[in-house]
């Protein structure tokens, strides 16, 4: 990535001879868009009624936690770890790695450390693979209680 300097601004950052702006407009305005049309019945007040608000949500946090796998599958990616672990200024333990190969090599929770001490993988990564799934079947346990509830009335709940 390279930098440059404006007069009397911020440096601009590029990514290989592409203004970052311009790689990043594809990526945000759709999940702009999405977040706008997510948040409209928050701000109405029609969410508590909504089975699609309720199953959007569920939908957005499960993209999310793909999101934050990958991330922290891809922690320190690199086909050397020993590499990984220098890049990040840290020592790299062969014996400790080689004593804990379930360390890296299991699906959950993620880890890939250099020593005992340091984990390539951020700590929020793990946390957020148990809260987001959790927060996504209690959305889609809303869908199913609307569900009956106009199933049982006739009508939503409010």
């Amino acid at each position: 990535m390279a930098e440059r300097v404006g007069v009397g601004g911020p440096a601009l950052h590029t990514c290989e001879g592409w203004p970052m702006a311009v790689v990043l407009i594809p990526i945000l305005l759709p999940l702009l868009a999405a977040v706008w049309f997510w948040s409209r019945p928050l701000l109405s007040g029609t969410w508590l009624r909504s089975p699609a608000w309720f199953t959007w949500s569920a939908v957005l946090l499960l993209l999310g936690a793909g999101v934050t796998y990958l991330i922290g599958s891809l922690a320190g990616a690199s086909l050397d770890p020993e590499e990984a672990c220098h890049r990040a200024g840290e020592t790299y333990d062969r014996s400790y790695r080689g004593a804990n190969p379930e360390e890296y090599t299991r699906w959950f929770p993620l880890h890939d450390k250099c020593h005992a001490g340091y984990d390539l993988v951020p700590a929020w990564v793990n946390p957020t693979l148990v809260v987001l799934p959790a927060l996504a079947l209690l959305c889609l346990a809303g869908v199913v209680y609307l569900a009956a509830d106009r199933r049982r009335t006739g009508k939503g709940v409010l």
